[in-house]
């Protein structure tokens, strides 16, 4: 993907780059340290923003979305990646962990409620997170979904967005030899977790080029290769996690569970084109929650960065901040 082009696209969409107030390393246990900083306003009204992969960790970006002077914008590392210790590290890294991690923020920061915001696996986490602890949760903010279940994961690494890109697809599964085709997920996994570095680093870029090129709607081919750092921690986490079905108890949990959750709003924005997360996971978790609305962006696909989505998410953030959701957070904490 050329995310250069794409960030220049979107980029006067944005608030202007902020530099973080608060910045630290949290100990969460099981030999993880999560980074996490907050920016914007401390005392405005606090938002936690959580990021996809698993394992792509937090860019400078994902600040710029909120109006610095309303809202304490709280962002992490999930474990593995980014800023977080030990990088690329599967062990003790499971959705539930993650959950327990950003309690464990929360607590930390003295936050009472928040407003909950998430893309592609944020999306899923924000979801599990919410059901989990929906006294926390004051308003849910969701782009690109993903519930987690083996027909996303059959649409993407079983060849269903491989039909709109087979020249992609021919060289994302031709890495692999033909007998073990049927099942991708685990064929990368013997290579991600090979203990071959170089062998590693190869797969993960192939991985990593697969998911960026069809994050956008304006890609017409692939972009150059990821980091080989970034790689290996954003292939190895999401292959841990697809190889785990994201370790929910059963593959309709998400659905099953909006009950819990269904007095509190959300807002789902979403690419009508999206390659990666087909719109029908949007579609159908809309209708299982009464207090949402779904936003279906024309001539957008996967990326947070593409123009429709970020006007959108941009928007909302506004109105929440006229509305009297913030009015109402705010009189929570004096």
């Amino acid at each position: 993907m050329d995310k250069a082009a794409d960030r220049r696209n979107s980029a006067p969409l944005l608030y202007p780059p902020i530099t973080p107030f608060d910045q630290r390393v949290l100990d969460v246990g099981d030999g993880h340290k999560i980074y996490v900083e907050q920016c914007g306003n401390p005392g405005g009204v606090p938002v936690v923003v959580l990021h996809g992969g698993p394992g792509g960790g937090c860019s400078p970006a994902m600040r710029r979305y909120f109006d610095p002077h309303v809202y304490r914008v709280v962002l992490f590392d999930q474990r593995g990646c980014g800023r977080s210790r030990p990088h690329a590290s599967v062990e003790a890294n499971t959705t539930w962990h993650l959950v327990a991690d950003i309690e464990r923020i929360r607590e930390t920061l003295g936050i009472d409620q928040w407003i909950i915001f998430g893309g592609s696996w944020g999306a899923t986490l924000a979801l599990i997170y919410a059901q989990a602890h929906p006294e926390t949760a004051a308003h849910l903010i969701l782009r690109g979904v993903f519930t987690g279940t083996e027909a996303e994961l059959n649409w993407f690494y079983g060849g269903g967005a491989g039909q709109f890109w087979p020249d992609l697809w021919e060289r994302f599964a031709g890495m692999v030899p033909e007998d073990e085709r049927h099942d991708l997920i685990a064929a990368y996994n013997k290579r991600l977790f090979s203990g071959d570095l170089m062998l590693e680093t190869r797969f993960a870029r192939a991985w990593a080029s697969w998911e960026n090129t069809l994050a956008s709607i304006e890609n017409t081919g692939p972009g150059g290769e990821s980091p080989a750092e970034y790689a290996r921690a954003f292939a190895r986490l999401e292959n841990h996690y697809f190889t785990n079905a994201v370790f929910l108890d059963e593959q309709t949990q998400i659905n099953a569970n909006m009950n819990k959750i269904a007095h509190i709003g959300g807002t789902i924005v979403q690419g009508r084109y999206d390659m990666i997360c087909p719109p029908t996971s949007a579609y159908a978790l809309h209708k299982l929650w009464p207090r949402s609305e779904l936003k279906l962006i024309a001539k957008s696909g996967h990326a947070l960065s593409e123009r429709g989505i970020t006007t959108e998410l941009v928007r909302t953030t506004d109105r929440l901040a006229r509305d009297g959701l913030l009015r109402s957070l705010a009189s929570l904490r004096n």
